[in-house]
């Protein structure tokens, strides 16, 4: 049996890489996220224009990235490998070229292909030279063949993006309180750049709060109404069709008068403090309701009724754990955590800088027109001010959301601190302050995360490595999922 066991544990090492997660998160980011960023920015509207054009839109179309190349002094390009990069002090990079065309009054322009900046490459990756390169080949590149890759190479210097733990977006997480509510329930909705938390809370009253955004302390009744739920049957059904809930009859005995989604917006509007007409206060809630109540359900007035079939489960589990059915959410079960790996921390600072880039476009674009010209986009697009605003986060580690050292210097003392740093997992939560239950070992780190590497002193039990044997999944397509599921026999009600 350990014959057996040795010859397994040489086979999977021989096949797989302690940084194949990492890998495969950056080859997703550069695959998929980029052409997500830019659908997210599809189409960019001037507000200025000059006096005899109508409409007029830029539309970002295709994004792909190349592999890494320099351009010598002479304007000379040609390809670059990571011993060079190191050795010239060079960012080991590969341009970002996009497709953009310009329409006037729906008729297109001009379209061109145009760089937009330079992407630092990770070593080892689908986009990297060395990739599927054999041992003499990585010897003659210059290169150590049992390096595993995983990092980058910015000005010269080694760089290693670390793995973020978080809570899990898009969950329902009840747990108790110390306040008006004994019991809260939490979820942060995350899409694209947005992530909002949403609050739920049941007062003395006997009624359930919703807080989002700018919407604090709403009645959740009146919002299930304004997104579309009108029947309270509708609503007592899509909570349970169970006799034990009846303390939502009380909410929606309170709010009976209320039987039109005009009727509810305006309520919400008022109570939000937004004094304009009718008219005005209820279109500015429908803006309000789809963009930033649980923006991961989508943002168009379609989704208002899943939206307010998911706030009915919402309020269900609110109950379930109230009653004590269900347990209090644990925070430190890692089926509520999520691992922030260098694909999902790029996606993040692209998508900030790709908002910058597109406003300095804009700022360009109108500065001309004021002048009385019509600029051409591919004059105006500054391909420097994207490469400089993510060279200079990945060699300072300042990332987007205030986080500090996210980029760190690969430590070069020996083979397994190297190994040791590529694997590292850090909490965002404060060093400085107790969080003993984050701090401690957790039965679901069995497996995921070494029980026995850890610092001593003040950051004991936030900075962690993965375990030798794990593998990080990357979060799926869910409609692909769901379709496999309905193939097995799911069935939705």
């Amino acid at each position: 049996m350990y014959k057996y066991s040795k010859t397994l544990i040489a086979k999977h090492f021989k096949d797989q890489s302690f940084v194949d997660s990492n890998i495969a998160s950056f080859n997703d980011f550069v695959d998929r996220d980029l052409a997500n960023i830019i659908g997210e920015n599809k189409e960019v509207v001037p507000t200025i224009l000059p006096h005899n054009i109508d409409d007029f839109k830029i539309n970002l179309d295709k994004i792909w990235v190349t592999k890494p190349e320099i351009t010598e002094a002479d304007g000379s390009k040609r390809n670059i490998y990571p011993i060079e990069a190191r050795l010239r002090k060079l960012t080991y990079s590969a341009p970002v070229f996009i497709e953009v065309s310009a329409h006037i009054n729906g008729v297109q322009r001009e379209s061109f292909t145009t760089q937009i900046g330079n992407l630092p490459i990770m070593l080892k990756s689908k986009n990297c030279h060395l990739h599927k390169l054999s041992r003499e080949e990585l010897i003659e590149k210059g290169e150590d063949p049992d390096d595993p890759g995983g990092y980058f190479v910015i000005n010269g210097t080694e760089k290693v993006l670390i793995n973020i733990e978080d809570l899990a977006p898009n969950r329902v997480l009840v747990e108790k309180a110390s306040g008006p509510s004994e019991f809260v329930g939490k979820l942060f909705s995350e899409r694209g750049s947005f992530k909002i938390p949403h609050t739920l809370e049941r007062k003395k009253d006997g009624l359930f709060y919703l807080t989002f955004t700018r919407i604090k302390r709403v009645p959740i009744v009146v919002i299930i109404k304004a997104l579309g739920l009108l029947k309270d049957e509708d609503i007592m059904n899509f909570v349970s069709r169970d006799k034990k809930y009846d303390e939502v009859l009380i909410n929606l005995f309170e709010f009976v008068d209320i039987k039109a989604e005009e009727e509810a917006l305006d309520y919400i509007a008022k109570k939000v403090g937004i004094t304009q007409s009718k008219e005005i206060r209820v279109e500015r809630m429908k803006e309000i309701l789809d963009k930033y109540l649980l923006p991961h359900l989508g943002v168009n007035k379609e989704d208002r009724i899943y939206k307010a079939y998911n706030l009915c489960k919402i309020i269900r589990r609110f109950i379930n754990v109230a009653d004590g059915t269900l347990n209090v959410a644990d925070k430190d079960h890692y089926m509520n955590k999520r691992l922030k790996l260098s694909g999902d921390l790029l996606g993040d600072l692209f998508r900030v800088n790709l908002k910058v880039l597109i406003g300095d476009l804009l700022y360009n674009f109108q500065r001309i027109v004021k002048r009385g010209k019509f600029p051409s986009i591919k004059v105006i697009i500054r391909d420097k001010l994207l490469t400089q605003r993510i060279y200079s986060s990945m060699a300072t580690g300042n990332w987007v959301g205030g986080r500090k050292g996210i980029s760190q210097r690969i430590q070069r003392l020996n083979f397994l601190e190297s190994l040791s740093h590529l694997q590292r997992v850090v909490s965002p939560l404060s060093a400085s302050q107790e969080n003993f239950e984050a701090r401690e070992l957790h039965s679901t780190h069995l497996g995921r995360l070494c029980p026995i590497e850890t610092p001593e002193g003040t950051n004991i039990g936030l900075r962690k490595n993965l375990s030798l044997l794990c593998s990080v999944s990357s979060e799926g397509n869910e409609e692909e999922t769901l379709k496999s599921l309905k193939n097995l026999g799911l069935k939705g009600y």
